[in-house]
């Protein structure tokens, strides 16, 4: 397992602290382009420029995190803490374990891999059957948008996927800056919808929300390793 931190804290949330921490993981098969979409949403924090091709990314071993800060538009700052899982079946005992204790998942297909959607509701069952019922909030993603002359996946049809299963649908591309920030955004937006609705409950014994204490200034994450570029 490697920690991937996304970078300095803002100013803004070294003022007012974040007030909660999200854990959300990313999952979907292999080569879908998980770790292209994190890295893209997290290096986008510090700015860096789009680059001219999509990110390539050496194949994830078991687990990965990053992480990244968020104002959300109900004003308070949150620490996502982002998963980032390998697709391959020999590494699915770890993942598994990751499920219990998230909020969020990003159920990730590649838009020109037919199989790779048509097995997005074997993940999301998988998840559901650890979980149970109304404990995570999902949000279905297409990556690769960008290659459109090679799409075997319609619009239309990840549309009514997610409708079928409780949750909305995005197009993204790590390639072209499209959409990624959304993806996570609107994620981080309806946890937190769902937190003030009383859908979702923060209970001790569970790792999916915890609340930070406002008063603690956040530390400043290490930069061994740092990601790859990208923002939308």
């Amino acid at each position: 397992m490697t920690a991937r931190p996304g970078g300095s804290e803002t100013r803004a949330m070294e003022e007012g602290g974040c007030r909660y921490q999200f854990r959300i993981v990313l999952l979907g098969d292999a080569a879908v382009g998980k770790t292209s979409l994190l890295r893209c949403y997290v290096e986008g924090a510090l700015g860096t420029p789009a680059p001219e091709a999509e990110p390539q990314s050496e194949p994830t071993v078991g687990v990965e995190f990053y992480s990244r800060t968020l104002q959300l538009r109900a004003g308070p700052w949150v620490k996502l803490q982002l998963w980032d899982t390998a697709g391959q079946e020999r590494f699915r005992c770890i993942t598994r374990s990751f499920y219990r204790n998230v909020v969020g998942v990003l159920l990730v297909f590649d838009m020109t891999n037919r199989k790779s959607f048509e097995h997005i509701p074997h993940w999301h069952e998988e998840v559901m059957a650890t979980q149970g019922p109304d404990k995570a909030i999902f949000l279905l993603v297409g990556h690769k948008s960008d290659l459109q002359s090679t799409h075997c996946v319609s619009a239309q049809e990840a549309e009514e996927l997610a409708a079928s299963l409780g949750m909305a649908f995005v197009e993204t591309s790590a390639k072209n800056n499209c959409n990624v920030d959304l993806a996570f955004d609107t994620l981080a937006h309806a946890i937190q919808q769902a937190l003030q609705q009383g859908n979702i409950k923060l209970e001790e014994d569970w790792g999916g929300i915890r609340l930070i204490n406002k008063t603690q200034s956040p530390r400043h994450p290490s930069r061994k390793q740092r990601a790859g570029p990208c923002q939308c």
